[in-house]
């Protein structure tokens, strides 16, 4: 997912994308513990996305907390 997507999301929308691909990461794990996948690469693109998503509902906090100083 691109970082411009993202950013266009709501915080609503932000908080369950981030629970839809953590959904995703422990299932794949779980696939690929259990031998029946070696998808390494969406492993490595949904770790990257949780950490974008991650990012900018961080940025979004940390801007909203000088807003109200």
């Amino acid at each position: 997912m691109d970082a411009d997507k993202i950013r266009n999301l709501t915080d609503v929308e932000l908080g369950s994308q981030e629970r839809e691909l953590a959904d995703q990461l422990f299932k794949l794990k779980f696939q690929l513990n259990m031998g029946q996948t070696e998808s390494l690469k969406k492993l490595r693109g949904l770790r990257k996305d949780i950490a974008r998503v991650k990012t900018i509902a961080g940025e979004r906090k940390r801007a909203g907390a000088t807003e109200k100083r």
